[in-house]
């Protein structure tokens, strides 16, 4: 098993039983207890588990379905969703990768002709009946929490698309740049930042300053943060820094 596949089972172990003994994830992995320490270890040290005596608790994000996320931070989604779509114009390519970000971002895009390219079946879903968007759906594996499709299908069909910008959330971003809680689902967005001439990260606040199991990118290689209105004097100096512009939705 690589080292992320296993990282990322023993996170799922723990999230489930919020508690799991060391000899326990040793078991299911098929690895040493000295292995599952270091996991347990990096795992700590990006704020997803805890290790206690003789294992784990969980503390981080939960990696729950798309329908249990989706009311967290509605509000301030809302307005990144449509601050982002506001970007938008006319007869432009998009790109929305899946989650409840983007969702939003989906819904505010009703509307206008568009071509919008996605591998979230909820945002197809939402936009199919819409007769002005040229909707194209990206194929692939379709991971049962959040109904996007991953994998070698989807990468393989990406490389055959261009767009004038991609939108994508994140569940992460430090200063070493953007985060994603499933190492699949990470491969499959390298491929979706090579396909687009702008890369628009959309989040809310909380994700500013918290990493997740697997990193994506460096922050040189986004163009725009659109976040709301709760983001710190610090970060938006951080942005400003490195050249990444900063849309604050209101």
């Amino acid at each position: 098993m690589l080292l992320d596949q296993r990282r990322q089972n023993v996170l799922q172990i723990i999230e489930k039983e919020g508690f799991v003994s060391l000899n326990r994830l040793a078991e299911h992995v098929g690895a040493s207890e000295s292995t599952v320490r270091r996991d347990l270890e990096y795992l700590e040290t990006i704020g997803q588990i805890r290790r206690t005596r003789g294992g784990a608790s969980y503390v981080g994000e939960s990696l729950t379905p798309l329908d249990e996320r989706i009311t967290k931070a509605l509000p301030q989604k809302q307005a990144v969703g449509k601050a982002a779509a506001a970007l938008v114009q006319p007869g432009e390519a998009v790109l929305l990768d899946g989650g409840t970000t983007t969702l939003e971002v989906a819904r505010h895009l009703a509307g206008k002709s568009l071509q919008v390219v996605t591998n979230s079946l909820p945002i197809a879903n939402l936009l199919s009946s819409q007769s002005n968007i040229e909707l194209i759906v990206l194929g692939g594996y379709v991971y049962p929490k959040t109904g996007v499709a991953l994998g070698p299908v989807t990468m393989a069909a990406l490389s055959q698309i261009h767009v004038r910008r991609l939108f994508t959330g994140v569940s992460g971003i430090t200063e070493r740049g953007l985060f994603n809680s499933n190492t699949l689902l990470v491969d499959t967005e390298r491929c979706m930042l090579a396909a687009a001439e702008e890369v628009v990260v959309v989040t809310d606040s909380s994700k500013l300053g918290h990493s997740a199991l697997a990193h994506l990118c460096s922050l040189d290689k986004v163009h725009r943060v659109i976040v709301d209105a709760g983001i710190s004097d610090e970060w938006r100096k951080t942005f400003a820094d490195i050249g990444v512009a900063v849309t604050i939705a209101e």
